[in-house]
């Protein structure tokens, strides 16, 4: 992987405490369940053994994914940059639909943060990418499965 990946600050804290959990707890209770089936005898029947190193395999494969992550993000502490009205990375935009007239509030986030469900969108995803650059007052035209739509910048947020 090259070039940075942009996080959020809240995005970065949370798969720091998400390695910490790993390392600090689930690591150590998969050790112990290992040593514990090593000491009911045969492994190669041992279903207890083989689903505590499975476990260690998944475990370990993620720690090793957010240890890299993590060193390859620009964390990017939104309430620290000077608010322009201008959509940028890590902004909490609200929005209008222009068809509709519905309100939408979207936080344009990294594409490990992005969770439609509590409002984060990708800042790869299409009406993200419409979004950025754009200013309070202006239309951002979308893309999207079902033809073009059109969004009504309201405010722009560093929070």
């Amino acid at each position: 992987m090259t070039g940075k990946v942009p996080l959020t600050a809240q995005g970065a804290e949370k798969l720091r405490e998400e390695l910490r959990e790993l390392k600090n707890v689930v690591r150590p209770r998969i050790i112990a369940a290992i040593a514990t089936a090593r000491e009911h005898g045969d492994l190669k029947e041992n279903a207890e053994y083989h689903a505590a190193r499975e476990q260690q395999s998944f475990a370990e494969g993620r720690i090793a994914d957010l240890n890299g992550k993590l060193s390859n993000a620009q964390i990017i502490d939104i309430t620290e940059i000077k608010p322009t009205g201008k959509v940028i990375f890590g902004v909490t935009v609200d929005l209008i639909e222009e068809e509709t007239g519905k309100e939408v509030t979207y936080q344009i986030v990294g594409e490990d943060e992005a969770d439609i469900k509590v409002g984060k969108i990708s800042v790869t995803s299409p009406i993200a990418r419409a979004l950025i650059g754009k200013q309070e007052g202006d239309i951002a035209e979308v893309q999207a499965p079902g033809g073009v739509k059109e969004y009504e910048i309201l405010e722009v947020k560093h929070i």
